[in-house]
Protein backbone atom coordinates (compact mmCIF):
# COMPACT_ATOMS: atom_id res chain seq x y z
CA UNK A 1 0.00 0.00 0.00
CA UNK A 2 1.38 3.42 -0.97
CA UNK A 3 1.41 5.44 2.22
CA UNK A 4 2.17 8.66 0.32
CA UNK A 5 -1.26 8.66 -1.30
CA UNK A 6 -3.84 11.00 0.27
CA UNK A 7 -6.75 9.30 2.04
CA UNK A 8 -10.07 8.87 0.32
CA UNK A 9 -12.77 11.36 1.25
CA UNK A 10 -15.22 9.66 3.64
CA UNK A 11 -18.79 9.33 2.47
CA UNK A 12 -20.73 12.47 3.41
CA UNK A 13 -17.61 14.50 4.27
CA UNK A 14 -17.94 18.23 3.71
CA UNK A 15 -16.12 20.19 0.97
CA UNK A 16 -13.47 21.41 3.43
CA UNK A 17 -12.36 17.93 4.60
CA UNK A 18 -8.59 17.63 4.27
CA UNK A 19 -7.92 14.29 5.93
CA UNK A 20 -5.42 13.84 8.75
CA UNK A 21 -3.41 17.00 9.53
CA UNK A 22 -0.22 15.80 7.85
CA UNK A 23 -2.03 15.62 4.51
CA UNK A 24 -2.69 19.33 4.69
CA UNK A 25 0.73 19.97 3.16
CA UNK A 26 0.36 17.80 0.07
CA UNK A 27 2.07 14.60 -0.98
CA UNK A 28 5.06 12.73 0.32
CA UNK A 29 7.60 15.41 -0.59
CA UNK A 30 5.94 18.14 1.42
CA UNK A 31 5.17 15.77 4.29
CA UNK A 32 8.84 14.84 4.54
CA UNK A 33 9.78 18.52 4.71
CA UNK A 34 7.29 19.03 7.56
CA UNK A 35 8.70 16.09 9.50
CA UNK A 36 12.35 17.03 8.92
CA UNK A 37 12.49 19.66 11.68
CA UNK A 38 10.92 17.43 14.39
CA UNK A 39 13.30 14.58 13.48
CA UNK A 40 16.39 16.81 13.66
CA UNK A 41 15.33 18.39 16.95
CA UNK A 42 14.55 15.00 18.50
CA UNK A 43 18.05 13.74 17.67
CA UNK A 44 19.69 16.94 18.93
CA UNK A 45 17.73 16.95 22.18
CA UNK A 46 18.30 13.30 23.05
CA UNK A 47 21.97 13.17 22.02
CA UNK A 48 22.74 16.58 23.51
CA UNK A 49 21.13 15.76 26.84
CA UNK A 50 22.96 12.44 27.11
CA UNK A 51 26.20 14.34 26.65
CA UNK A 52 25.28 17.16 29.04
CA UNK A 53 24.19 14.95 31.96
CA UNK A 54 27.70 13.61 32.55
CA UNK A 55 28.77 16.77 34.37
CA UNK A 56 25.53 17.38 36.28
CA UNK A 57 24.82 16.42 39.87
CA UNK A 58 21.56 16.06 41.76
CA UNK A 59 19.54 15.30 38.63
CA UNK A 60 17.55 12.33 37.46
CA UNK A 61 19.57 10.79 34.69
CA UNK A 62 17.69 10.13 31.51
CA UNK A 63 15.44 7.13 31.58
CA UNK A 64 12.62 5.96 29.34
CA UNK A 65 10.33 8.78 30.57
CA UNK A 66 12.95 11.45 30.00
CA UNK A 67 13.72 10.21 26.50
CA UNK A 68 10.00 10.05 25.73
CA UNK A 69 9.57 13.69 26.79
CA UNK A 70 12.56 14.78 24.70
CA UNK A 71 11.03 13.05 21.67
CA UNK A 72 7.40 14.03 22.34
CA UNK A 73 8.09 17.77 22.25
CA UNK A 74 9.61 17.73 18.74
CA UNK A 75 6.94 15.29 17.58
CA UNK A 76 4.28 17.91 18.35
CA UNK A 77 5.95 20.22 15.84
CA UNK A 78 4.67 18.00 13.03
CA UNK A 79 1.35 19.82 13.52
CA UNK A 80 2.87 23.31 13.72
CA UNK A 81 1.40 24.52 10.42
CA UNK A 82 -2.17 23.37 10.91
CA UNK A 83 -2.42 24.05 14.68
CA UNK A 84 0.33 26.49 15.74
CA UNK A 85 -1.23 27.53 19.06
CA UNK A 86 -2.14 24.00 20.12
CA UNK A 87 1.35 22.86 19.18
CA UNK A 88 2.88 25.60 21.33
CA UNK A 89 0.70 24.68 24.33
CA UNK A 90 1.56 20.98 24.00
CA UNK A 91 5.30 21.67 23.72
CA UNK A 92 5.17 24.05 26.70
CA UNK A 93 3.42 21.43 28.86
CA UNK A 94 5.97 18.76 27.90
CA UNK A 95 8.93 21.09 28.61
CA UNK A 96 7.49 22.02 32.01
CA UNK A 97 6.98 18.33 32.83
CA UNK A 98 10.60 17.68 31.90
CA UNK A 99 11.74 20.47 34.22
CA UNK A 100 9.61 19.30 37.14
CA UNK A 101 10.97 15.75 36.86
CA UNK A 102 14.46 17.18 37.40
CA UNK A 103 15.91 15.67 34.29
CA UNK A 104 19.31 17.03 33.15
CA UNK A 105 19.72 20.45 31.63
CA UNK A 106 20.51 20.43 27.96
CA UNK A 107 19.04 21.40 24.57
CA UNK A 108 15.49 20.49 25.64
CA UNK A 109 14.42 24.12 24.99
CA UNK A 110 14.95 23.84 21.23
CA UNK A 111 11.44 22.53 20.58
CA UNK A 112 9.91 25.28 22.69
CA UNK A 113 11.89 27.93 20.82
CA UNK A 114 10.74 26.49 17.49
CA UNK A 115 7.10 26.39 18.64
CA UNK A 116 7.22 30.01 19.86
CA UNK A 117 8.77 31.28 16.64
CA UNK A 118 6.27 29.33 14.57
CA UNK A 119 3.28 30.76 16.43
CA UNK A 120 4.51 34.36 16.26
CA UNK A 121 5.48 34.21 12.59
CA UNK A 122 2.10 32.75 11.67
CA UNK A 123 0.33 35.68 13.29
CA UNK A 124 -0.64 34.25 16.68
CA UNK A 125 1.30 36.89 18.60
CA UNK A 126 -0.99 37.26 21.60
CA UNK A 127 -1.26 33.51 22.12
CA UNK A 128 2.51 33.12 21.90
CA UNK A 129 3.16 35.80 24.52
CA UNK A 130 0.43 34.47 26.82
CA UNK A 131 1.53 30.83 26.60
CA UNK A 132 5.19 31.74 27.11
CA UNK A 133 4.38 34.00 30.08
CA UNK A 134 2.12 31.35 31.59
CA UNK A 135 4.83 28.69 31.22
CA UNK A 136 7.37 30.88 32.93
CA UNK A 137 4.95 31.87 35.70
CA UNK A 138 4.02 28.23 36.40
CA UNK A 139 7.68 27.22 36.52
CA UNK A 140 8.46 30.14 38.83
CA UNK A 141 5.63 29.23 41.21
CA UNK A 142 6.56 25.55 41.32
CA UNK A 143 10.23 26.38 41.79
CA UNK A 144 9.43 28.77 44.63
CA UNK A 145 7.26 26.13 46.26
CA UNK A 146 10.26 23.80 46.27
CA UNK A 147 12.36 26.41 48.00
CA UNK A 148 14.28 27.75 45.04
CA UNK A 149 15.87 26.70 41.79
CA UNK A 150 18.30 23.83 41.73
CA UNK A 151 20.59 25.99 39.59
CA UNK A 152 19.87 29.25 41.39
CA UNK A 153 17.73 32.22 40.52
CA UNK A 154 20.27 33.28 37.90
CA UNK A 155 19.10 30.34 35.80
CA UNK A 156 15.50 31.56 35.97
CA UNK A 157 16.57 35.03 34.88
CA UNK A 158 18.56 33.53 32.04
CA UNK A 159 15.53 31.52 30.91
CA UNK A 160 13.37 34.66 31.07
CA UNK A 161 15.91 36.54 28.94
CA UNK A 162 16.07 33.70 26.40
CA UNK A 163 12.28 33.43 26.08
CA UNK A 164 11.95 37.20 25.70
CA UNK A 165 14.66 37.21 23.04
CA UNK A 166 12.91 34.41 21.18
CA UNK A 167 9.63 36.35 21.21
CA UNK A 168 11.34 39.50 19.95
CA UNK A 169 13.10 37.58 17.19
CA UNK A 170 9.77 36.01 16.25
CA UNK A 171 8.16 39.45 16.05
CA UNK A 172 10.97 40.68 13.81
CA UNK A 173 10.65 37.62 11.58
CA UNK A 174 6.87 38.11 11.42
CA UNK A 175 7.25 41.75 10.36
CA UNK A 176 9.82 40.78 7.75
CA UNK A 177 7.56 38.04 6.43
CA UNK A 178 4.55 40.37 6.25
CA UNK A 179 6.57 42.99 4.42
CA UNK A 180 7.85 40.43 1.96
CA UNK A 181 4.31 39.17 1.43
CA UNK A 182 3.05 42.73 0.91
CA UNK A 183 5.83 43.39 -1.59
CA UNK A 184 4.89 40.22 -3.46
CA UNK A 185 1.23 41.28 -3.50
CA UNK A 186 2.19 44.75 -4.73
CA UNK A 187 4.41 43.28 -7.44
CA UNK A 188 1.64 40.90 -8.49
CA UNK A 189 -0.86 43.76 -8.58
CA UNK A 190 1.57 45.84 -10.64
CA UNK A 191 1.97 42.98 -13.10
CA UNK A 192 -1.79 42.64 -13.38
CA UNK A 193 -2.12 46.37 -13.92
CA UNK A 194 0.52 46.35 -16.63
CA UNK A 195 -1.18 43.38 -18.29
CA UNK A 196 -4.51 45.20 -18.17
CA UNK A 197 -2.97 48.36 -19.64
CA UNK A 198 -1.34 46.31 -22.38
CA UNK A 199 -4.67 44.66 -23.23
CA UNK A 200 -6.36 48.05 -23.37
CA UNK A 201 -3.60 49.32 -25.66
CA UNK A 202 -3.99 46.31 -27.93
CA UNK A 203 -7.76 46.75 -27.97
CA UNK A 204 -7.29 50.36 -29.05
CA UNK A 205 -4.86 49.29 -31.76
CA UNK A 206 -7.33 46.68 -33.00
CA UNK A 207 -10.11 49.26 -33.05
CA UNK A 208 -8.08 51.64 -35.18
CA UNK A 209 -6.85 48.94 -37.56
CA UNK A 210 -10.26 47.34 -38.03
CA UNK A 211 -12.13 50.63 -38.33
CA UNK A 212 -9.77 51.87 -41.02
CA UNK A 213 -9.29 48.71 -43.06
CA UNK A 214 -12.85 47.42 -42.89
CA UNK A 215 -14.14 50.84 -43.89
CA UNK A 216 -11.68 50.77 -46.80
CA UNK A 217 -12.80 47.26 -47.76
CA UNK A 218 -16.45 48.34 -47.62
CA UNK A 219 -15.85 51.30 -49.91
CA UNK A 220 -13.80 49.29 -52.40
CA UNK A 221 -16.34 46.47 -52.38
CA UNK A 222 -19.06 48.97 -53.30
CA UNK A 223 -16.90 50.34 -56.13
CA UNK A 224 -16.19 46.83 -57.42
CA UNK A 225 -19.88 45.89 -57.44
CA UNK A 226 -20.82 49.14 -59.16
CA UNK A 227 -18.19 48.78 -61.90
CA UNK A 228 -18.21 45.00 -62.28
CA UNK A 229 -20.05 45.13 -65.64
CA UNK A 230 -19.23 48.62 -66.95
CA UNK A 231 -15.50 48.84 -66.14
CA UNK A 232 -14.02 45.45 -65.23
CA UNK A 233 -10.48 46.85 -65.08
CA UNK A 234 -11.43 49.43 -62.45
CA UNK A 235 -13.32 46.73 -60.56
CA UNK A 236 -10.16 44.61 -60.65
CA UNK A 237 -8.24 47.53 -59.11
CA UNK A 238 -10.81 47.81 -56.33
CA UNK A 239 -10.63 44.09 -55.62
CA UNK A 240 -6.84 44.29 -55.49
CA UNK A 241 -7.14 47.07 -52.91
CA UNK A 242 -9.55 44.88 -50.93
CA UNK A 243 -7.08 42.01 -51.04
CA UNK A 244 -4.22 44.21 -49.78
CA UNK A 245 -6.34 45.76 -47.02
CA UNK A 246 -7.46 42.31 -45.93
CA UNK A 247 -3.85 41.11 -45.86
CA UNK A 248 -2.77 44.11 -43.77
CA UNK A 249 -5.66 43.58 -41.38
CA UNK A 250 -4.84 39.90 -40.87
CA UNK A 251 -1.17 40.75 -40.24
CA UNK A 252 -2.10 43.31 -37.57
CA UNK A 253 -4.57 40.89 -35.98
CA UNK A 254 -2.00 38.07 -35.85
CA UNK A 255 0.54 40.36 -34.20
CA UNK A 256 -1.97 41.59 -31.60
CA UNK A 257 -3.31 38.13 -30.85
CA UNK A 258 0.24 36.83 -30.54
CA UNK A 259 0.85 39.35 -27.77
CA UNK A 260 -2.39 38.36 -26.05
CA UNK A 261 -1.37 34.68 -26.19
CA UNK A 262 1.94 35.53 -24.59
CA UNK A 263 4.08 35.16 -27.71
CA UNK A 264 6.04 38.22 -26.68
CA UNK A 265 9.34 36.59 -27.56
CA UNK A 266 8.38 36.39 -31.21
CA UNK A 267 9.32 39.21 -33.53
CA UNK A 268 6.34 41.28 -34.76
CA UNK A 269 5.08 40.41 -38.21
CA UNK A 270 5.16 44.08 -39.26
CA UNK A 271 6.99 47.16 -37.97
CA UNK A 272 5.25 49.42 -35.50
CA UNK A 273 3.27 52.02 -37.48
CA UNK A 274 4.74 55.53 -37.47
CA UNK A 275 4.71 58.58 -39.70
CA UNK A 276 7.09 56.79 -42.08
CA UNK A 277 4.09 54.72 -43.20
CA UNK A 278 1.91 57.78 -43.72
CA UNK A 279 2.39 57.86 -47.54
CA UNK A 280 1.07 54.30 -47.80
CA UNK A 281 -1.93 55.26 -45.69
CA UNK A 282 -2.64 58.30 -47.87
CA UNK A 283 -2.48 56.17 -51.01
CA UNK A 284 -4.89 53.67 -49.48
CA UNK A 285 -7.38 56.41 -48.67
CA UNK A 286 -7.05 58.00 -52.09
CA UNK A 287 -7.63 54.62 -53.66
CA UNK A 288 -10.90 54.45 -51.73
CA UNK A 289 -12.04 57.66 -53.44
CA UNK A 290 -11.21 60.33 -50.84
CA UNK A 291 -9.18 63.30 -52.06
CA UNK A 292 -6.37 63.93 -49.60
CA UNK A 293 -3.78 66.71 -49.62
CA UNK A 294 -0.82 66.83 -47.29
CA UNK A 295 1.36 69.51 -45.76
CA UNK A 296 4.13 67.87 -43.74
CA UNK A 297 7.18 69.60 -42.29
CA UNK A 298 10.58 68.00 -42.27
CA UNK A 299 10.39 66.05 -39.05
CA UNK A 300 13.15 65.01 -36.64
CA UNK A 301 13.42 61.44 -35.46
CA UNK A 302 10.41 60.96 -33.21
CA UNK A 303 10.07 58.64 -30.20
CA UNK A 304 8.17 55.49 -31.14
CA UNK A 305 5.10 56.27 -28.95
CA UNK A 306 4.76 59.74 -30.51
CA UNK A 307 5.10 58.41 -34.06
CA UNK A 308 2.56 55.66 -33.40
CA UNK A 309 0.05 58.05 -31.83
CA UNK A 310 0.39 60.55 -34.70
CA UNK A 311 -0.10 57.81 -37.30
CA UNK A 312 -3.15 56.37 -35.56
CA UNK A 313 -4.72 59.81 -35.10
CA UNK A 314 -4.37 60.57 -38.83
CA UNK A 315 -5.68 57.11 -39.67
CA UNK A 316 -8.73 57.42 -37.42
CA UNK A 317 -9.46 60.97 -38.55
CA UNK A 318 -9.38 59.98 -42.24
CA UNK A 319 -11.55 56.95 -41.48
CA UNK A 320 -14.13 59.27 -39.89
CA UNK A 321 -14.00 61.58 -42.92
CA UNK A 322 -14.70 58.67 -45.27
CA UNK A 323 -17.50 57.31 -43.12
CA UNK A 324 -19.27 60.49 -42.07
CA UNK A 325 -18.29 63.55 -44.11
CA UNK A 326 -19.87 62.55 -47.40
CA UNK A 327 -18.18 63.86 -50.56
CA UNK A 328 -15.22 65.76 -49.16
CA UNK A 329 -11.58 66.68 -49.48
CA UNK A 330 -9.24 66.17 -46.53
CA UNK A 331 -6.06 68.06 -45.70
CA UNK A 332 -3.45 66.44 -43.46
CA UNK A 333 -1.05 68.89 -41.83
CA UNK A 334 1.85 67.86 -39.61
CA UNK A 335 4.10 70.50 -38.04
CA UNK A 336 6.90 70.37 -35.51
CA UNK A 337 7.95 73.21 -33.26
CA UNK A 338 8.16 74.44 -29.67
CA UNK A 339 8.73 70.90 -28.45
CA UNK A 340 5.39 69.72 -29.85
CA UNK A 341 4.17 67.79 -32.86
CA UNK A 342 0.95 69.19 -34.25
CA UNK A 343 -1.24 66.79 -36.21
CA UNK A 344 -4.25 68.34 -37.97
CA UNK A 345 -6.81 66.78 -40.28
CA UNK A 346 -9.37 69.13 -41.90
CA UNK A 347 -12.19 68.25 -44.24
CA UNK A 348 -14.83 70.27 -46.08
CA UNK A 349 -17.57 67.67 -45.93
CA UNK A 350 -21.13 68.20 -44.74
CA UNK A 351 -21.11 65.43 -42.14
CA UNK A 352 -24.10 63.41 -40.96
CA UNK A 353 -26.39 64.05 -38.05
CA UNK A 354 -25.29 62.46 -34.84
CA UNK A 355 -21.99 61.31 -36.32
CA UNK A 356 -18.98 60.59 -34.19
CA UNK A 357 -17.49 63.78 -35.60
CA UNK A 358 -19.56 65.65 -33.06
CA UNK A 359 -17.16 64.35 -30.42
CA UNK A 360 -19.24 61.60 -28.87
CA UNK A 361 -18.05 58.59 -30.86
CA UNK A 362 -15.45 56.08 -29.76
CA UNK A 363 -13.11 57.23 -32.54
CA UNK A 364 -12.75 60.75 -31.14
CA UNK A 365 -12.52 59.37 -27.61
CA UNK A 366 -9.78 56.96 -28.64
CA UNK A 367 -7.76 59.70 -30.32
CA UNK A 368 -8.15 61.89 -27.25
CA UNK A 369 -6.94 59.06 -25.01
CA UNK A 370 -3.90 58.52 -27.22
CA UNK A 371 -2.94 62.17 -27.00
CA UNK A 372 -3.62 62.34 -23.27
CA UNK A 373 -1.50 59.26 -22.60
CA UNK A 374 1.52 61.17 -23.95
CA UNK A 375 0.69 64.35 -22.06
CA UNK A 376 -0.79 66.02 -25.13
CA UNK A 377 -4.20 67.38 -26.08
CA UNK A 378 -6.72 66.77 -28.84
CA UNK A 379 -9.48 69.08 -30.03
CA UNK A 380 -12.21 68.04 -32.47
CA UNK A 381 -15.10 70.07 -33.77
CA UNK A 382 -16.80 71.70 -36.79
CA UNK A 383 -15.13 74.56 -38.66
CA UNK A 384 -16.80 77.93 -39.02
CA UNK A 385 -16.98 77.78 -42.83
CA UNK A 386 -18.14 74.18 -42.89
CA UNK A 387 -16.32 70.92 -42.49
CA UNK A 388 -14.60 69.41 -39.49
CA UNK A 389 -11.17 69.58 -37.81
CA UNK A 390 -9.23 67.17 -35.66
CA UNK A 391 -6.11 68.68 -34.13
CA UNK A 392 -3.69 67.02 -31.72
CA UNK A 393 -0.65 68.50 -29.98
CA UNK A 394 1.81 65.86 -28.83
CA UNK A 395 4.86 66.74 -26.74
CA UNK A 396 8.17 65.63 -28.22
CA UNK A 397 10.93 65.19 -25.61
CA UNK A 398 14.19 66.93 -26.45
CA UNK A 399 17.00 64.49 -27.31
CA UNK A 400 19.41 63.85 -24.46
CA UNK A 401 22.69 65.70 -24.79
CA UNK A 402 25.88 63.74 -24.45
CA UNK A 403 28.15 64.81 -21.63
CA UNK A 404 31.70 65.53 -22.85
Amino acid sequence: MDTDQPPRRPHGAGPHWVGPPWHEWGGGGRRQSVLALPAVLAVLQVAGTFGAQRNQQDVHHLNALGIALLIAAPACLAFRRSHPVATLVAVAVIVEAYLQWHFPWGPFMLSLIAAILNAVIRGHRTAAWLVTSALYAVDLVLTSARGGSREGWQALLAIAAILTLVLVVGEAARVTRERASEMMRAASEERRRHASDERLRIAQELHDVLAHNISLINVQAGVALHLMDRDPEQARTALTAIRQASKDTLGELRAALGVLRGDGDRAPRSPTPDLGRLPDLIEQVRGAGLAVHTSIDALPELPAPVGLAAFRIVQEALTNVRRHAGPATAVVTIEHGDGHLTVRVDDDGAGTAGSPEQGSGSGIAGMRERAGALGGTLAAGPLAGGGFRVEARLPVPAPARSVP
